[in-house]
C-alpha cells in the first residue's frame, strides 16, 4: 500500500457541486433516471432501465432491504419551546423486530434538536393511533458523546411502537435537500424492495428500481438477494479531520441470512452491490468470515468489523473469500441459526482492496464524503474525478433522488 491510508487528506476529494445540480425531488418514473456507465476505463450514458443488459447473464445482485422509519419526533415544552427528537438506534431492546414489537415503553440512542431548551424533566404530547387516543412520553435515560438515550412511554399497551411511530413520526429526509418532508417522500424515499424496518435513510442506489427492472433482471438470469444495513445518521455526518484518520465512521446493524451466504458461495464469492451499503456489508463478510476462521466460538458481538480492522490486521496473508464464506456457513450451523445479526463500523478508503464486490451500482455523492472515498477505492486513482466531470458535464441530477451510475473496474 503506497499511501497510509489514515492519513488521506479529504481535501484531495473535493470537487464544485452546484446546488441547482441536487435533485430535491425524485423523477415521476423511478427507473426513467440517466445511468452513468464507467467500464474499463470508458465512461458513457444510458438509462436506469437498461441495467439489466448491462449486467453479465447469471450473475449475482445484492441489494439492501432495509425500510426508513418515522425516526424525527416533535415534542413542544409548556413554554412553547419545540424539542426535536431523532431516533438514532435502539437499546432496550437492541433487536429492531423486537424492538417494533414493544408494547408501553422502549429506550432508543437519539440525537436532540433544541437541547439547550431542554434541560431535563418529561416532555409529552396527545397523539392518536388507530383512532384511539393517547399521551407519548419521553424522558432523558443516558448522555453519552453527543447523543442521548431516551425511554419513550405511552398510555395504552395495546399499541406498538411501530404504531406510534406511524402515527406521530416524521420521515427524516437529507438535510441537504433544504426542505421540509412531504407526502410523497413517504413512497419516494423507499425503495420498492424495502422490508425491515430501521433505518434512518434510504439505501437510495434502489430508489431507480421498479417492479419492470427487477422482471427485467429476473429475465436475464440474474440472481436477486437481499440483507439488511440499517442506515444511521451518520451517513450524512461530514468529514471534519484535515485527515480521515481524525474521521470516527457511525457502527451500523447488519442482518444477513443463509440463503445470501450460499448465494455468494454458488457465485464464487462475487456479485454486483446496489449500493454502498451493500458494499459495506458483502465486504465486511470477508472479516467477518476470517475472525469465524481464527475462532469458531466467535458471538456476535465479537464480529463486529472495526472502522480500520482491514488496513490493521496483523496476518495480511490473502484467505480466499469461499473459505470465508464456508466459515459463516458453519458458524451459522453451529449455532443453529439462519441469520447472522452483527454491525460493521467499516471504512473503504483508497488502499482497501475489495473481496467480493465486482460492480457497484449507486449514485453521486457529496464532496469530501466517505462514500466519495469508497467509490474512488473502487475505481482506483482518480478516475474518480473523471466519473463526476463527465455527470457535471452532462446534467446528471446528483445526491439522493438525483441519478446514478453502474461502475466495473
Amino acid at each position: 500500500m503506497d499511501v497510509n491510508p489514515k492519513q488521506i487528506h479529504i481535501a484531495d476529494f473535493s470537487y464544485e457541486l452546484p446546488d441547482e445540480r441536487i435533485a430535491k425531488y425524485p423523477l415521476a418514473e423511478r427507473d426513467a433516471s440517466k445511468l452513468l456507465v464507467y467500464e474499463h476505463g470508458n465512461i458513457g450514458q444510458r438509462n436506469f432501465r437498461d441495467l439489466p443488459e448491462l449486467l453479465p447473464e447469471g450473475s449475482l445482485m445484492v441489494m439492501n432491504n432495509t425500510r426508513v422509519i418515522q425516526a424525527r419526533l416533535h415534542f413542544r415544552k409548556e413554554t412553547g419551546a419545540l424539542i426535536e427528537v431523532f431516533c438514532l438506534e435502539p437499546t432496550q431492546p437492541r433487536d429492531y423486530a423486537l424492538m417494533f414489537q414493544q408494547t408501553s415503553s422502549c429506550t432508543w440512542l437519539c440525537l436532540v434538536g433544541n437541547a439547550k431548551k431542554w434541560k431535563s424533566g418529561t416532555l409529552q404530547r396527545d397523539i392518536v393511533v388507530n383512532g384511539r387516543k393517547l399521551v407519548l412520553k419521553v424522558e432523558r435515560a443516558d448522555e453519552n458523546l453527543g447523543s442521548t438515550q431516551m425511554t419513550f412511554s405511552w398510555s395504552d399497551s395495546s399499541i406498538t411502537w411501530a404504531q406510534v411511530l406511524e402515527a406521530c413520526g416524521e420521515l427524516p429526509i437529507p438535510p441537504y435537500l433544504n426542505r421540509k418532508t412531504e407526502e410523497s417522500d413517504l413512497r419516494t424515499y423507499q425503495t420498492v424492495y424495502s422490508k425491515v424496518k430501521g433505518s434512518v435513510a434510504a439505501p437510495t442506489a434502489g430508489l431507480h428500481f421498479t417492479p419492470t427492472v427487477l422482471d427485467a433482471i429476473d429475465r436475464r438470469g440474474i440472481e436477486r438477494a437481499e440483507l439488511t444495513l440499517h442506515v444511521g445518521a451518520g451517513t450524512f455526518k461530514p468529514v471534519k479531520s484535515e485527515v480521515i484518520e481524525g474521521h470516527e465512521m457511525h457502527s451500523e446493524w447488519i442482518e444477513v441470512s443463509r440463503s445470501v451466504v450460499d448465494a455468494l458461495i454458488r457465485h464464487h464469492g462475487e456479485c454486483t452491490a446496489i449500493g454502498t451499503t451493500s458494499v459495506r456489508t458483502l465486504e465486511s463478510l470477508y472479516y467477518i468470515g476470517k475472525k469465524i476462521l481464527c475462532n469458531p466460538n466467535i458471538t456476535e458481538d465479537e464480529m463486529k468489523v472495526g472502522q480500520w480492522e482491514p488496513y490493521e490486521q496483523v496476518t495480511n496473508e490473502v484467505v480466499k473469500v469461499e473459505d470465508c464464506l464456508a466459515g459463516i456457513m458453519g458458524w451459522m450451523d453451529s449455532h443453529h441459526t439462519d441469520v447472522l445479526h452483527t454491525s460493521t463500523q467499516i471504512i473503504i478508503v483508497p488502499g482497501y482492496r475489495y473481496h467480493i464486490v465486482r460492480r457497484i451500482v449507486t449514485n453521486f455523492h457529496q464532496p469530501q464524503s466517505t462514500l466519495l472515498l469508497l467509490v474512488s477505492a473502487f475505481v482506483g486513482g482518480e478516475h474518480w474525478r473523471d466519473i463526476y466531470r463527465y455527470a457535471l458535464d452532462h446534467d446528471f441530477r446528483f445526491l439522493s433522488y438525483g441519478d446514478s451510475s453502474l461502475l466495473i473496474p
